[in-house]
This record gives C-alpha cells, structure tokens and sequence, in this order.
C-alpha cells in the first residue's frame, strides 16, 4: 500500500501554522486598540457657572476640558457642538459637563421666565437652579369666608433672586422663575388679584 504523499501533510500543517499567526496577530491588535481608546481624551463643554433651564447660552457661559469619557464620549457637547441660539433644556450646575440633551434651539422651548414678588422671605435653601412650587394666598374679605392657599406653579426653576428690606422691616424678594408658558395666564392673573405669593422648596414640608 503507498503511504499518503509528505507535501499534502505539509501543505496544511503550513496552513495552520498561517491561521494561528492571524488569529495572534488579531488579538494583539486588538488589545493595542483598547489600551490606546482607555487612554485618549477629547475636549467637551464644562459650564462654569449654573445655568437654569431656559437661559439662553453661549460660549462664554462654557469652558473646554480635556477629559476621557470612552465609550460615553459621544453624549457629550464638543466645542463645535455649540451652535447660536442655544438654550438650556435643564439646569446645569457649575463644573458640569454638558451633556448633548442639556441645550436645545431657543424656537423650541417651551419654558419662559417671569418675575414675581414674595410676600415673605425667600427660604435659605433656596439659591439659583432651586426647583421651587409658588404657593398663593388671598387676604380675607369682610364677611367673606379666605381661601385657603393653594399651589400656583408646582414646579418651577429659580433664575434669580433680589433680596429686599422694606419700611416695615419684613423681608421681601424679587424673583425670576423660569416657568412653563403655559402657566403664565395663571399667575399674572393670581397677581391682578392681589394675591400673596410665596416661594416653598420642593419636598419642604407644608
């Protein structure tokens, strides 16, 4: 009987001996890929103040930090990212990174800011970037049973905060809110009445 011919055996023996060098040769390439993508960074956008939902933003409101964020670095603004007629979708707190779902075109927002006068003090927490409910209360009438108070604006975002003393040494403030445009009517119409506004954390006891 003839014995099977030596180069067929060598063929294949080379022929693995080829495939096992690829399939080396793919995970060291491999694994120089992950060491080079764990160590790379790319600039984003970092406010460096706090910005309320509804302001309008541009490039002075923003710092560009280096930073390695991997896989996740998409979600976040580049400086190039950052197109005119900006608007914050949310409030950013100061040192933040920007995330793409924070801005939004100014035609598209739905929130609008208002100010309004409290009757009372301002409550220590509350600071540019507080979600706070605007509370209203009427003064009683003669012969007319009050109304109790009742919640105006169940959430809105401080913007800004004025703090006044006035003659009869009682704490007063003018506020800005950011509040949804739909909520406007009501308020402006709470304060043709008279009412007493006041400003409550969220989650403050009532």
């Amino acid at each position: 009987m003839r014995s099977p011919s030596r180069p067929r055996r060598a063929f294949w023996g080379d022929l693995r001996f080829l495939v096992g060098l690829g399939m080396i040769a793919a995970s060291i390439g491999g694994v120089w890929m992950v060491v080079s993508s764990a160590g790379a960074t790319r600039p984003v956008l970092q406010a460096t103040r706090t910005i309320v939902e509804g302001e309008a933003v541009g490039s002075g409101d923003f710092q560009v930090v280096e930073v390695n964020l991997g896989t996740l670095g998409d979600r976040y603004l580049a400086p190039e990212d950052l197109g005119g007629g900006s608007v914050a979708s949310r409030t950013l707190t100061a040192d933040e990174l920007v995330p793409a779902s924070a801005l939004a075109d100014a035609d598209s927002r739905r929130t609008t800011t208002i100010v309004i006068r409290t009757g009372t003090a301002v409550p220590g927490e509350v600071s540019v970037g507080s979600t706070v409910e605007l509370w209203q209360s009427f003064e009683a009438e003669e012969d007319v049973e009050a109304e109790a108070p009742s919640i105006l604006v169940g959430a809105a975002t401080v913007a800004s905060i004025v703090e006044e003393q006035s003659v009869l040494a009682s704490d007063e403030a003018g506020v800005e809110l950011v509040v949804d445009r739909s909520e406007v009517a009501a308020v402006l119409a709470a304060i043709a009445r008279g009412a007493g506004l006041s400003i409550v954390p969220i989650g403050a006891a009532r």
